[in-house]
């Protein structure tokens, strides 16, 4: 069975070589401390807990044959998001990273296909690198974190041009947060991992509910968006969103229609990390709405992303060739 996997992170080679010469790379750089490396700058200390981020793209084939993953999407690891870093800065590395994904899906082309990244705190200079990434270097889409720079929610007024260039572009959005930063878990508590383990599904929830709830999704009907890790609690909570759009007047500014309406206009990767949560999904949106994301490298698999979806007893064949592969190709054209 072919196995597409939407949710495979870069951090860009060209970020990579220029360490290696010594230099930083457009206000980030390399330390090592206590045995462990991080990159740093623009306030941020990111930790490489993953060897694997390094990986050329031929190593990273190799890795993708191990692992039985016919195609990746390769989008930026998610705390490079250049949305806090002044204006210039953050275009001119976008524009880097997007070519070189699109250099590694034009020299593999049934191998890898590639998300942009995008100067969010610059709409109109966002919107141009979208078009850029769609038009001429034939990438599918851009991934985005799930809040823009400062906090801000998708649902600011200023966002709308965007998804409105997306839906015109019929590019896909892939929503995924940074963990350890914009992550309400983090303001509780740094302990047991809570963060990522909890944190990062509240985020997927919120942004459904703000892509639904903010109108965004209503006003730009065919807007293709998909959301990491199964979406978060947004599925299982949609009985009380719906609720709270009956009998709250502000749930009901934006939208007409009750927010579970909207529910199938979006797609969730399969990253449940449970078969009970995976089929209350497919139960809830519908097999075709769900796809392959293996959160490449950070999640160890066992046998593998592809493998593990193979092996679940409560999925018929059809459910698993659909999330495998065939509402990927048939949604990216790969």
């Amino acid at each position: 069975m072919r196995h597409i996997d939407v949710h495979a992170h870069l951090a860009p080679q060209v970020l990579w070589q220029a360490f290696e010469q010594g230099q930083d790379w457009h206000g980030m750089s390399h330390e090592t401390r206590g045995g462990a490396e991080f990159i740093i700058g623009h306030g941020k200390r990111i930790l490489i807990n993953s060897p694997k981020i390094r990986y050329t793209p031929e190593q990273r084939l190799a890795d993708m044959d191990a692992e039985g993953t016919d195609v990746q999407v390769v989008s930026i690891h998610t705390p490079l998001f250049p949305y806090h870093w002044e204006t210039a800065r953050a275009v001119n590395a976008s524009r880097e990273v997007n070519d070189e994904i699109a250099g590694m899906a034009k020299q593999w082309p049934n191998r890898f296909a590639g998300m942009a990244t995008l100067p969010v705190q610059d709409v109109d200079a966002a919107i141009a690198e979208l078009e850029r990434a769609v038009k001429v270097l034939g990438l599918k889409g851009a991934e985005l974190d799930t809040v823009a720079n400062d906090g801000l929610n998708w649902d600011e007024p200023r966002f709308l041009p965007l998804f409105k260039a997306a839906e015109e572009l019929d590019a896909l959005l892939f929503f995924h947060p940074q963990p350890q930063d914009n992550i309400v878990a983090v303001e509780r508590t740094l302990r047991y991992g809570i963060p990522n383990s909890v944190g990062v599904v509240l985020e997927d929830a919120l942004v459904v509910a703000t892509l639904i709830c903010g109108g965004i999704l209503d006003q730009c009907p065919n807007l293709r968006v998909c959301i990491a890790h199964g979406g978060g609690g947004a599925c299982f909570a949609m009985g009380r969103i719906d609720h709270g759009w009956q009998v709250r007047s502000e749930a009901r500014v934006n939208i007409l229609r009750p927010p579970s309406a909207y529910q199938k206009q979006i797609y969730y990767d399969f990253l449940t990390s449970s078969e009970a949560g995976l089929r209350f999904l497919i139960d809830t949106v519908g097999a075709d709405h769900v796809v392959i994301g293996s959160d490449w490298p950070f999640v160890g698999w066992d046998p593998s992303p592809g493998g593990w979806l193979e092996g679940l007893q409560t999925l018929s064949q059809d459910e698993k060739e659909k999330i495998a592969w065939r509402n990927l190709e048939s949604l990216l054209g790969i």
